[in-house]
């Protein structure tokens, strides 16, 4: 809305001052919306993400503005150029970043500087509001302007920086951009000091950080590399008789994706990992149109019922496989070590795996059925590799004499094996056998002294 220039008159100045922003009520968001369809040129909105909404209320209880507050624009050549944020930075932070999505002044109450009373009051809180609903603040707002409807002047008036003209593209569905041809006016204002340099920044501030911790990434890897993943679990058998939208072997290659992009594994984590893939990246993975033409994302249950039919082993031989071509053969030297973990959420077996060391190179891994314990899954898990003149790590569990044998004389390797004091005879005889280390010994060798600034040399 162009902004009237004229000051306002002593009434018109005591709506100023009288009036608050407040949250909208939840009970309140059908009038909300019918005043936005009758009066905003864009109608009404079904908000993405993070959202907050906003009235403006006067002294006597009643609206006299709208606002919107939502998620922000995924890619904006200019506010990303504005921020200086790496591309990598802006997938992890942007929820740091909201869009003022609707700004509106109900025509029967607006009177002059209204528009920067309500914006300056709104921003003034938004970010505590944020705090409060989503646990983490908000450091930068952006918003559009049609040239053909406003002239932004009510931004500009509250220090907002306008940055250029968008492409004229617009968001259709999640994920799914149409081009109008109405490029718009884009605007945008730091909400704290220093908030483009905390984005920028190589780590976040700890109060922060727990955006990027709930960040679900992009997945980068090529659509040629995700067909030439997907064909290696091809040969994990199909449990469904049935199946729809989605292969087995997408499904698996849609979890492997997930860690290599380094997003959470589980079920609810990979279902929105999956929103966030392109069309072309589903296609790829083999998932089936549907009756839109449009490449569908799985949803958590899908995953869920995966993750429960599927025949582990077969799915192990493939991982092996893709790893062999994307890095080669086992790395020469080094230690092999297995190393058993519990879930860390509620109850199931734990899990048993072999890598190599330092380079973590994959070797396998085993349940651990809570009937047993992992001594003769370690033995199992051993028993294809080729351990010959390597050095295979254990830890306490496993120090005992059937499974040295089977280290030593059926695998041709050497043990690293950690002896605890209920292993009261090993200990005695390691007592006996190998004298203790010197007073003062330094792991950089018998030979190493401090030098007069407490350095080893």
């Amino acid at each position: 809305m162009k902004q009237n220039r004229r000051l306002p008159n002593p009434d018109q100045q005591a709506l100023l001052d009288e009036v608050r922003v407040e949250l909208l009520p939840p009970t309140q968001r059908k009038r909300f919306q019918a005043l936005l369809r009758e009066h905003h040129y864009l109608g009404s909105i079904q908000p993405v993400g993070e959202q907050l909404f906003y009235v403006a209320i006067d002294g006597q209880g009643r609206w006299v503005a709208l606002m919107v507050f939502n998620a922000a624009a995924k890619h904006l050549k200019h506010r990303d150029q504005w921020i200086g944020w790496t591309p990598q930075q802006r997938d992890r932070r942007l929820a740091l970043v909201v869009n003022q999505s609707r700004f509106l002044l109900l025509p029967d109450r607006t009177v002059p500087n209204l528009g920067s009373r309500v914006l300056r009051l709104t921003l003034d809180r938004l970010s505590d509001d944020w705090q409060a609903r989503y646990g983490h603040p908000v450091l930068v707002a952006e918003s559009f302007v049609d040239p053909d409807q406003f002239d932004g002047t009510v931004y500009t008036a509250q220090g907002w920086v306008e940055l250029g003209s968008t492409d004229g593209w617009g968001r259709c569905r999640r994920d799914y951009y149409v081009k109008h041809d109405k490029p718009k006016r884009l605007f945008v204002r730091e909400l704290g000091p220093n908030a483009r340099r905390s984005l920028q920044a190589e780590h976040l501030r700890p109060d922060l950080a727990c955006v990027e911790r709930k960040a679900v990434p992009a997945c980068a890897t090529k659509v040629k590399e995700i067909r030439s993943i997907a064909g290696h679990f091809r040969a994990v058998p199909e449990f469904r008789a049935r199946v729809e939208s989605y292969p087995l072997w997408s499904l698996l290659t849609l979890v492997l994706l997930a860690v290599l992009s380094g997003s959470p594994r589980g079920q609810k984590d990979l279902a929105k990992f999956a929103r966030r893939l392109t069309q072309p990246q589903r296609r790829a993975l083999g998932i089936r149109r549907n009756r839109y033409g449009r490449y569908p994302a799985p949803c958590q249950s899908t995953f869920c019922r995966l993750f429960q039919r599927v025949d582990a082993a077969r799915v192990d031989q493939a991982i092996l496989a893709i790893q062999a071509q994307l890095r080669g053969p086992l790395p020469p030297g080094g230690l092999i070590v297995l190393d058993g973990k519990e879930p860390r959420h509620g109850p199931g077996d734990s899990i048993l795996t072999a890598i190599h060391a330092p380079s973590q190179y994959y070797l396998g891994s085993a349940l651990v059925d809570q009937k047993t314990n992992e001594i003769p899954v370690a033995r199992q898990l051993m028993a294809p590799l080729d351990l010959a003149g390597r050095i295979v790590v254990l830890d306490a569990l496993h120090t005992q004499s059937q499974t040295a044998r089977t280290v030593v004389l059926d695998k041709g390797a050497d043990y690293l094996w950690t002896v605890k004091g209920n292993q009261s005879g090993v200990e005695k005889t390691i007592d006996q056998l190998i004298p203790p280390p010197p007073a003062g010994f330094s792991p950089s060798g018998p030979d190493a002294h401090l030098g007069p600034h407490g350095r080893m040399e």
